[in-house]
């Protein structure tokens, strides 16, 4: 495999987290809104039964969806290096010529990569 298409694959499979916080944080707070998540439904289900019979806290717990919690994907880096320079240009850091030249390769990278898996195949 040759070092170009190595960086194309990378820019496709490799992903970054986009969530707002450290990256090392996701294995707690993945952990702790789960937590929450089945702390609060279990509760709802405790409120529901108490001091009335099954059939009419059975009928409380069904009238509403139990909460629920989700985890959101990561990006891949192809999408996250055109967002970085965009944001960049924004700002003023860099040129915006250069920017959109750099966002062309990374597209280009891409598409050498999805020409060399035909090819392959």
């Amino acid at each position: 495999m040759t070092p170009q298409e190595k960086k194309a694959l990378s820019y496709e499979r490799d992903h970054r987290n986009t969530y707002g916080e450290n990256d090392k944080g996701s294995r707690r707070s993945i952990r702790r809104n789960k937590r929450h998540v089945n702390r609060a439904n279990r509760h709802r289900a405790r409120q529901a039964f108490k001091g009335a019979d099954p059939q009419v806290g059975q009928e409380r717990l069904g009238a509403e969806r139990p909460k629920r919690w989700r985890k959101c994907a990561d990006v891949p880096l192809a999408e996250y290096v055109a967002y970085k320079l965009r944001r960049r240009v924004q700002r003023g850091i860099i040129d915006p010529r250069l920017a959109e030249a750099r966002i062309e390769r990374i597209a280009r990278t891409r598409q050498v990569r999805s020409a060399t898996a035909t090819r392959v195949a």
